[in-house]
């Protein structure tokens, strides 16, 4: 019979892992089986995101933790970044949304320069300017004859400019 206070003799098979490491494949499947994959994230952003958003960020990737929900990573520049963090609650709804549950239960924000990629690209591509509109003659004209009491040219010139903008309609 062995000593009560000698050491037990070591243990054999797998040792002691955490419930959450032995669950952590199962749960994941089942997350992907609820439409939750990265691809989705990626694919579907500027929709998810919204344009405001989306012109400015660019998620970078998702990440399991030990408890329920992921990580989105955002990349924006340095300058966007008090934007985006303001509005980083607005985009979890929203990411999680898409999936129909809290797939995504925080958002890190990454900050990156601007330029200096790799052969001249960027991360971020500026927004698209609309065209410039064609001038209306007829709004051209009012402003003219608004104007044409006024001596020196280039202060009528500035003020017709203004007329033009003042009586076109707004389009918002």
């Amino acid at each position: 019979m062995p000593h009560p206070n000698a050491p037990s003799p070591p243990r054999k098979g797998k040792p002691f892992r955490r419930a959450s490491v032995v669950a952590q494949a199962d749960i994941r499947r089942r997350g992907e089986e609820r439409g939750f994959a990265v691809s989705r994230v990626l694919t579907a952003w500027d929709e998810i995101a919204g344009a405001e958003i989306a012109a400015i960020a660019k998620p970078v990737d998702v990440r399991h933790g030990r408890g329920f929900g992921a990580t989105l990573t955002v990349l924006t520049t340095g300058a966007q970044a008090p934007i985006v963090e303001m509005k980083k609650e607005v985009l979890r709804e929203r990411v999680n949304q898409v999936y129909g549950y809290t797939a995504i239960s925080r958002i890190r924000i990454t900050q990156t320069a601007p330029e200096g990629f790799a052969e001249g690209q960027t991360p971020f591509s500026p927004a698209p300017k609309p065209a410039p509109a064609a001038p209306d003659p007829a709004l051209a004209a009012r402003a003219e004859q608004a104007t044409s009491d006024v001596a020196d040219p280039e202060l009528r010139r500035a003020l017709s400019a203004l007329g033009e903008n003042v009586l076109k309609p707004r389009t918002t």
